[in-house]
This record gives C-alpha cells, sequence and structure tokens, in this order.
C-alpha cells in the first residue's frame, strides 16, 4: 500500500480547495493511511465564539482537539466551518465540548479522543470543559 497521500483520497471532498466560505456541520473525512500506528492528531484554535444562550453575550473559547484516528481524518477546513456554524449559535459551556466531542466520533470513531473547550472569563469565572472517548475495542500500547 502507498502511504502516501493519493488523489483518490480527495474523493468526496467537497468544500477543499474550492473557496467556500459559508458555515457548515458537515465534517469531511480523509482516509488514514497508517491505521496500524497508534498516533496522535492534535487540532487547535482560539478564534471559536458562540452565543451565551441566556443572555446571547459572546462567548469566546479556545478549543483543543486530540485523537488517534482509526480508519479516518478529519479535514482542517471543514473543522473550520464547522466552528464557523456556532457563531450566532447558543450553548451552554458544558454541552459545547460534549456535542463537538459527539460530531466528531460519529464522523471520524476514532480509537481515542480528548476535546478542551477553555472559555474565556466572563463575570470574573472562566470555563474549562474536558469532554473524552475511547473506542470499546481500543487497547492503548
Amino acid at each position: 500500500m502507498n502511504n502516501k497521500t493519493q488523489y483518490k483520497d480527495l474523493e468526496g471532498l467537497s468544500d477543499l480547495g474550492k473557496g467556500k466560505t459559508k458555515p457548515c456541520k458537515n465534517l469531511e473525512v480523509f482516509p488514514n493511511h497508517h491505521p496500524n500506528r497508534d498516533y496522535i492528531i492534535e487540532l487547535y484554535t482560539d478564534e471559536f465564539t458562540c452565543l451565551c444562550p441566556a443572555t446571547g453575550q459572546p462567548d469566546f473559547v479556545s478549543i483543543n482537539i486530540k485523537y488517534i484516528p482509526e480508519q479516518k481524518i478529519v479535514e482542517s477546513k471543514s473543522l473550520k466551518l464547522y466552528f464557523w456554524s456556532y457563531r450566532n449559535e447558543g450553548c451552554f459551556h458544558e454541552h459545547l465540548a460534549n456535542v463537538i466531542l459527539d460530531d466528531l466520533i460519529i464522523a471520524l470513531d476514532p480509537r481515542w479522543m480528548k476535546v478542551e473547550a477553555k472559555f474565556a472569563a466572563r463575570g470574573g469565572i472562566g470555563f474549562t470543559i474536558h469532554a473524552e472517548h475511547q473506542n470499546k475495542n481500543y487497547k492503548s500500547s
């Protein structure tokens, strides 16, 4: 098997390279060419925003995602558009990290994943939420 990126890996990636600039909940994936190896992918942003569902005030969030892929890897532009889709949505801090984790689990079925959402302080209190998932069949080495 050729472990390098192949043209056929791009099949099904509708947003990549097309200049799409609209928020979207569609998380696109491409094949993992190293499924027999544990390695960690880390994605992060400090530009995530959403709204407080009670007050409508903006929340500014740093999000850090770490995962060990199984068969699929998330395409980063689709993740950016996914994050953007939350800009005008209200979501409690504790729910947000878990919803992001759930959506990524559905898209990727990773061996292990952790989502950390660090909310900027508002009213003098900051929050950091850690949500974690481990595939039942995965045994770490």
